[in-house]
């Protein structure tokens, strides 16, 4: 049972989080009218990209880490409790579709499990050797990354997440949006976006959360960049698993080669559908299997295996 000396630290901590502060000229809030709360929740939410931009330096340095890792078989994680662990597990679940990543490549752990997704379990956001225990069963490794995610950078299950990883040699990320966090302190790049008290007090789902989505967003999408998994800004690697993205792989085809559309369809055809590699058979004038054996030469790189193609 929580003492109330236990709260009264807890309530002395909260206050010191930027992310919980109380903003008096706010109120009264419920007093104004629909659109005047929407222009002013569109006012705040303007403020956050800002704030990402003043944590680039550190974005990418923690990029690149991740990047390394995963160009020698690592895995992304994200961890994190509520709000922020499901902001890791959407970023997650999206790059197969997106980068075609095998399911095990990039991952989301939320505390209290894959139910929490939709409801609440209450007390798994202060369990750090829940976290451990989450990591130990996906086998973690050294080559591994993995990025705590906690809007007030205090969360235990985030920072078990960090302590536990970096304690095995993986690489480690700590993302907040409070300044000297402990979060940051427990993990070799820390991230701190600082974006300001909330339209309601505490509520960290609103800037908190819009901030983080714009740095997972960056963290996956230039990771896979890097790794090779577009040909400028096309998404080549997209996997076509329903009709919109077969055509969108026909209109990538199209954007990266200009053949006309008798030609994609023959080099989609003998390529098994892989638009990197029916890309790969136009522009460098090979058949399919020199196409597959050069982009494995290549580790997947679009651009590194068209410059063997045409090297005599």
């Amino acid at each position: 049972m929580t003492s109330t000396a236990d709260y009264a630290q807890l309530r002395a901590q909260l206050d010191t989080l930027t992310t919980e502060a109380f903003r008096p000229e706010l109120a009264e809030i419920d007093r104004r009218s629909t659109l005047e709360i929407a222009r002013t929740m569109n006012d705040e939410d303007a403020t956050v990209p800002a704030a990402v931009a003043e944590q680039l330096p550190q974005i990418a340095a923690a990029i690149d880490g991740a990047a390394a890792r995963m160009a020698d078989g690592g895995r992304l994680i994200y961890a994190g409790a509520g709000t922020a662990g499901r902001l890791g597990v959407l970023d997650a679940s999206e790059c197969p579709p997106t980068f075609n990543t095998d399911p095990g490549e990039v991952l989301g752990l939320i505390a209290g499990g894959p139910s929490a997704m939709v409801t609440a379990v209450e007390g798994a956001e202060d369990s750090k050797e829940l976290a451990a225990a989450d990591l130990t069963a996906l086998g973690l490794t050294d080559r591994d990354t993995v990025v705590g995610i906690s809007a007030s950078g205090r969360t235990p299950y985030a920072i078990g997440a960090v302590e536990h990883a970096r304690a095995l040699g993986a690489l480690t990320v700590g993302l907040s949006c409070n300044a000297g966090s402990a979060l940051a302190a427990a993990a070799d790049h820390g991230i701190e976006v600082v974006v300001g008290p909330e339209l309601l007090t505490g509520s960290t789902r609103l800037k908190a959360g819009t901030a983080q989505k714009l740095v997972l967003n960056m963290v996956s999408t230039i990771t896979m960049i890097r790794l090779g998994k577009t040909y400028g800004n096309l998404m080549v690697d997209v996997r076509a698993s329903n009709e919109k993205l077969r055509a969108r792989s026909r209109r990538i085809v199209a954007l990266a080669t200009g053949a006309p559309d008798h030609e994609i369809e023959a080099a989609l055809a003998a390529t098994d559908g892989e638009v990197k590699n029916a890309i790969l058979t136009l522009l460098g004038e090979v058949d399919g299997p020199a196409a597959a054996r050069l982009l494995a030469d290549s580790h997947g790189h679009l651009r590194a295996a068209l410059q063997a193609a045409r090297t005599p």
